[in-house]
């Protein structure tokens, strides 16, 4: 019996010894992590700081580059003696703010007195070099050189995004990519692509002597790691195009988006009101202010905002007509000056010849004709019921990137809103009909899209019935896009179809038709431009402004997308900001004869 226990306790006592030489082996031989912690008495880590990927656009020029700053470091258990205001003269900074650091490290001396602290953070070029000339009276403090985020060019600040230290919260959900000290991208292709552009951080590696002075290099620099810069990011924008759109856009809420239609690269992406860039480069000192701007200039309203696109969405309904086959192109309908929808009320619409045939009704952007359209499309007798055409009729409109998210790769990205016949369903007790939803018909009622949804449109239009899902980043060296970004996107109607869409799109910028057009102020000398006026109804104030056009209209370049929030009708805000977008981008300059159009929105501000 004595024996059992006996060979019981020595099982035992062997078990407990393999337990701890396993524990021991993992911390000291697995674990490099607890062979750092180990280690941290005797040794000192110095890190370098990567630059981060410069950011290019489409043509070489620099958005995004770097410039060498310093941060001022102190070990505190290192810190003797010193004159406090020479130091603060040698820093730049005041007496007092050198006592109150210096009295927070006293206060907590015993966990933090040999751990190298930032004393000052981004101090320039000028204030280093005065530093170190005297910093031999200074023991305990030095310099750190690192870089920080520069514009040359002044284009796409909201863009961009910024750039800002890690706070504790995001150190606890990435404790092994970054350390207190680091930047990481807030916002905008900053974040966006913080994989590519951030780098990653070296270290060299010092003894400590007894008394915790940093000494020679720990085993002469064998443990040393480099820094890796990050990988440069070549966009797809054009800098001077977005820099000449953020100039028309100023004093003006909305947004302006350009689109390659053969590549849905985006060529510009403008938000108003926007961020400087200035206001990027020292964010933390501007961004009280402008997180307390009621007009929001951190909101990218090119991807965000929710509008109804209006009447540059009746392009969709006619071509689900002839998908539909319950129009063709010879079909016209009325326009008493509107559409009676119900027993005293019509939708009103302004007075033009009629009635109209597709492609006059485009040029003129005709209400009464689409609401017609619009009813027949639901009141298809193939379909058992209204909410098994509507449901159908939605299809075809999130095959057109409505309602959904494009997938693009701009960061925050919405979808907006597309109503289901489930929706009303509710909302109406299932006793709804066409009636209850005619301002579907112009582009208003529940209908929500973003301006990079209303610019797509006007690529698929240009393309004649497929898009590239737009995108900011190119492939380059280092970096590579998704392929699903080379992708043709079709939409369900037909792309014989598209050709009467572009030939409405003409006539409303070129004439041609029996009863004119609305977007004549868009024409252009020696450019086929195609386009199509909105005017969107905004229960918050005067309509917003809507417009999209393209050209040339064959093999077109350019699409171009312009929502000018309570600005009035289309054709006067936001047709010449477009055609301007679209005109500085195919020829280089505005014609002498549309110069008085470009000053116009040059000096109008509505704000």
């Amino acid at each position: 019996m004595a024996l059992e226990r006996k060979h019981k306790l020595i099982i035992g006592l062997g078990v407990t010894a393999l337990i701890l030489l396993s524990k021991i082996f993992y911390i000291t031989i697995i674990n490099d992590k607890y062979k750092r912690d180990a280690s941290n008495n005797s040794l000192y880590y110095e890190y370098v700081y990567p630059p981060r990927g410069v950011i290019y656009d489409r043509n070489g020029e620099q958005l995004v580059t770097n410039k060498i700053c310093y941060d001022i470091l102190v070990t505190p258990r290192e810190v003797g003696p010193f004159d406090t205001l020479a130091l603060a003269n040698a820093l730049d900074t005041s007496p007092e703010y050198v006592r109150e650091k210096m009295a927070y490290y006293r206060k907590y001396r015993t966990r933090i007195g040999y751990q190298t602290q930032v004393f000052m953070k981004q101090v320039s070029q000028l204030t280093y070099q005065k530093f170190a000339e005297e910093q031999y009276r200074y023991p305990g403090f030095k310099a750190q050189s690192r870089t920080i985020r520069d514009y040359p060019f002044n284009a796409g600040g909201n863009l961009l995004g910024y750039i800002s230290e890690v706070d504790p919260e995001f150190l606890k959900k990435h404790p092994d990519e970054y350390r207190s000290g680091d930047y990481v991208g807030k916002t905008g292709l900053e974040a966006a692509r913080e994989a590519d552009l951030k780098g990653q951080r070296g270290w060299h590696i010092y003894l400590r002597d007894s008394r915790n002075r940093v000494q020679e290099p720990y085993q002469n620099g064998e443990y040393d790691v480099e820094a890796t810069p990050g990988h440069n990011i070549v966009t797809t924008i054009d800098a001077h195009l977005q820099q000449y759109g953020q100039e028309l856009m100023q004093g003006k809420t909305g947004s302006v988006v350009a689109i390659e239609p053969s590549t849905g690269e985006i060529l510009a992406m403008v938000s108003s009101p926007g961020i400087d860039v200035d206001v990027l480069a020292d964010i933390s000192k501007h961004y009280s202010t402008i997180a307390k701007d009621p007009r929001k200039p951190m909101f990218n309203r090119t991807v965000m905002a929710s509008y109804p696109p209006g009447s540059v969405f009746k392009l969709i309904n006619g071509m689900i007509g002839l998908q539909e086959g319950v129009i063709d192109m010879y079909d016209k309908f009325p326009c008493d000056r509107g559409y009676p929808y119900s027993k005293g009320r019509k939708l009103g619409c302004h007075g033009h010849a009629s009635p109209l045939a597709l492609m006059d009704a485009i040029a003129t952007s005709c209400n009464g004709y689409f609401c017609y359209v619009f009813r027949r499309v639901l009141e298809n007798r193939k379909y058992k019921n209204i909410q098994e055409a509507f449901d159908k009729w939605r299809e075809y409109v999130l095959s057109f990137g409505f309602g959904r998210k494009l997938e693009s790769d701009v960061p925050f990205e919405l979808g907006g809103n597309i109503p289901t016949s489930a929706y009303y369903d509710r909302v109406y007790r299932k006793s709804w009909r066409f009636p209850t939803i005619v301002s579907l018909s112009i582009g208003q009622g529940e209908i929500g899209a973003t301006p990079l949804q209303i610019a797509n449109l006007a690529a698929i239009v240009a393309n004649r019935g497929y898009y590239y899902i737009p995108h900011i980043v190119k492939d380059s060296e280092g970096v590579e896009i998704e392929p699903r970004f080379h992708e043709k996107q079709y939409t369900l109607v037909d792309t014989t179809h598209f050709e009467k869409a572009v030939q409405g799109m003409y006539m409303a910028v070129n004439g041609g038709g029996a009863a004119g057009g609305t977007a004549f102020s868009a024409r252009i000398p020696g450019l086929d431009v195609c386009g199509k006026t909105g005017t969107a109804q905004n229960p918050h104030g005067k309509d917003n402004s809507v417009f999209i056009c393209f050209a040339p209209k064959d093999n077109p370049k350019i699409a171009v997308a312009a929502y000018v929030e309570n600005a009035g009708f289309g054709a006067t805000w936001a047709c010449p900001v477009a055609s301007l977008m679209l005109e500085k981008y195919l020829n280089g300059e505005i014609c002498q004869e549309r110069k008085y159009l470009e000053d116009r929105i040059l000096t109008t501000r509505f704000f």
